[in-house]
């Protein structure tokens, strides 16, 4: 009977992509995927003043989830999902504002 040779693959330093969870992903997805359709795929790169907007944006999500509103009444889907999207893109784009800071 032959042995069962183990495959070798150097992974253990990489990003644990496995790690984010699930459903949360899902419903950003969905978020991500609404406004592609509502505005443009990728708009969010072409708004003027990002970052005020989308930090607004944030929030407004966020105090509407703490409110006690689970879903946002146009999409249907988590404040939560709404405000991490927001962050998202803020995170993206956080390195053109560390720029405008320091000029």
């Amino acid at each position: 009977m032959a042995t069962k040779k183990l495959g070798v693959k150097f992974d253990g330093e990489k990003a644990r992509y496995d790690l984010l969870p699930p459903e949360a992903l899902e419903q950003t997805v969905q978020v991500l995927t609404y406004g592609a359709v509502k505005y443009a795929p990728n708009n969010w790169l072409h708004v003027p003043e990002w970052d005020e907007r989308y930090f607004a944006a944030a929030q407004r999500h966020m105090w509407a989830w703490k409110r006690g509103e689970s879903v946002d009444s146009e999409t249907g889907i988590s404040h939560l999902a709404h405000a991490i999207c927001c962050l998202m893109f803020m995170l993206e784009r956080e390195p053109e504002l560390t720029k405008k800071v320091k000029k």
